[in-house]
């Protein structure tokens, strides 16, 4: 915990944040505020700039509150900013700060007073009514207490010392920006099979791609729709409208970084706003999931098993709808979502419990990461916001890593039949045939994975097409689903187990959510 120790006052002014210093600031739980600096009131056409200076020890609070006091007749604010990285031994990490700001309406937890975040993307930003800075959101600049806020998620044992740089500018109004929101659904397309990337980033958060761009990479991988998920801002949702098509219907939401992990809030309200500053100690994740759920979104906790600081998820899953167990192109941290998740299905049959589907998002930032590797193939009763959400919801999806690859997969047994995401009702010790038509992966793997583990190992030839069964009862399998794998690197397909040692699996080319078996 940390205090300031000292402040001057003028066109520059310096904290200091020591173990040992105190003022006239707040600090509650994991954020503190330092004392506020004012600006005096200026002639239309003018601008006034001041500079703030301080220095966080290690154990700096999540968030630095720098109070600003905007007098009346500002139409614009610009803030930039700049900060220590010192030289640190092998293993140990150097400063990392992020910045955004809050407006008059205050910094309460879901408030209304956001006004932005560029994480440790930018260095500098303005806010206008008109033209703002992407991750910004614009509109006017009410007179009032504005918050700079520092996010210093890494601070070297050196210290991190800060400059904020911080201009007002004078003077009316300019024309306001109009947003231009995408609908909700595309009319005319019923029930199917929809693909959809539900995790992508533009240059309103942290991503290099445009919002023209990822659209455009959403086509060109066949997709049916995507969901924009910038980190911690939904600036970017007023300009999807003119991107979004009768070939591609483009949903809104965010990527929401906390520092114990991130999770995707999707089919956000387009506009609405999920606050991130709360550790899994706090209440925040609860209390905003509900949120999220009113207005009819999911809750995703996102590559639960990243290695990056803050990044993995240390929330658990009672709140979430789903989870994202594949990120990109396929590497050991999905191998371990798959595993944990896996053994969720079985915790969730033996205590009779809900169970948590799975999904499969690129993640893609910028080139060469591939919008679409992997996605998600949802079955919906139409191409819409709620159709498809309810489908991801409730399991009714496969992941694919390209629109290349197919898998039609359903079990049988008396005349009924289901397919992913589903339940076959019958008897425990009534045969099961279980069917896997697969396309698009040459010389793939189709293994067969229910509560018992793998119970079935098929290799599809080189035009990458093969059907393959299997005959089981519930009584022996509570559930099963696909996994279809690429070969391994040495052209083998991975057997599990050989001679007691583990054999690696070859990269993921699809996976399905489960069909559970037997009566519930």
């Amino acid at each position: 915990m940390t205090s300031p120790c000292k402040a001057h006052s003028g066109d520059n002014v310096s904290f200091s944040s020591t173990r040992r210093g105190f003022l006239a600031a707040a600090l509650t739980g994991a954020a503190l505020t330092l004392a506020p600096v004012s600006f005096a009131a200026a002639a239309t056409g003018t601008s006034k700039s001041k500079t703030i200076t301080g220095h966080l020890d290690p154990g700096a609070a999540d968030f630095v509150y720098l109070p600003i006091e905007v007098p009346a007749g500002v139409n614009k604010i610009s803030v930039s900013y700049t900060y220590s990285k010192p030289q640190v031994a092998s293993g140990l990490l150097t400063n990392a700060c992020d910045i955004g700001i809050f407006d008059e309406k205050g910094t309460d937890l879901a408030g209304k007073g956001f006004r932005g975040w560029s994480g440790g993307f930018r260095t500098e930003f303005s806010i206008s009514a008109g033209d703002t800075t992407p991750g910004y959101l614009p509109g006017p600049i009410g007179k009032g207490t504005w918050n700079v806020v520092l996010g210093p998620y890494q601070v070297a044992e050196q210290g991190l010392d800060y400059t904020v740089n911080v201009t007002l500018e004078y003077g009316p109004d300019v024309a306001p920006f109009k947003p231009q929101y995408p609908p909700q659904q595309i009319a005319g397309r019923g029930a199917g099979w929809y693909r959809g990337d539900a995790h992508l980033h533009t240059v309103y958060s942290d991503g290099k791609r445009t919002p023209e761009d990822v659209a455009a990479g959403a086509r060109a991988a066949r997709l049916d729709f995507m969901i924009s998920t910038d980190h911690n801002t939904p600036a970017s949702h007023g300009v999807w409208g003119p991107l979004a098509g009768n070939d591609l219907l483009i949903l809104t939401g965010e990527e929401v970084t906390t520092r114990n992990g991130h999770y995707l809030a999707l089919g956000l309200e387009p506009g609405e706003w999920i606050d991130w500053r709360y550790r899994a100690r706090d209440k925040g994740f609860e209390q905003e999931a509900q949120r999220i759920h009113a207005s009819g979104g999911i809750v995703v906790p996102a590559h639960p098993y990243c290695p990056y600081v803050a990044c993995r998820w240390k929330f658990g899953y009672d709140d979430a709808d789903a989870v994202e167990v594949w990120t990109g192109p396929w590497t050991l941290d999905d191998e371990s979502s798959v595993n944990t998740w896996d053994s969720m299905l079985a915790h969730s049959v033996r205590t009779g419990g809900r169970w948590l589907p799975a999904m499969g998002n690129s993640d893609a930032h910028s080139v060469p990461q591939v919008i679409g590797f992997p996605h998600n193939v949802v079955n919906a009763a139409a191409l819409s916001r709620d159709a498809l959400l309810d489908g991801i919801r409730n399991g009714r999806n496969w992941i694919a890593e390209s629109a290349d690859v197919s898998v039609d997969f359903q079990v049988t047994s008396g005349g009924k039949s289901a397919t992913v995401g589903e339940r076959l009702n019958v008897a425990a010790g009534a045969p099961v045939t279980v069917t896997a038509k697969i396309a698009g992966v040459p010389n793939g793997v189709v293994r067969f994975i229910t509560d018992e583990g793998q119970t079935q190992q098929v290799t599809l030839p080189a035009s990458g097409q093969g059907t393959s069964t299997w005959v089981t009862t519930p009584q022996l399998a509570a559930y099963v689903r696909v996994e279809v794998r690429h070969p391994k690197i040495d052209g083998t397909s991975g057997s599990g187990t050989e001679m007691g040692t583990v054999i690696p699996l070859g990269p993921m080319a699809a996976l399905t959510n489960p069909i559970f078996l037997g009566a519930s």
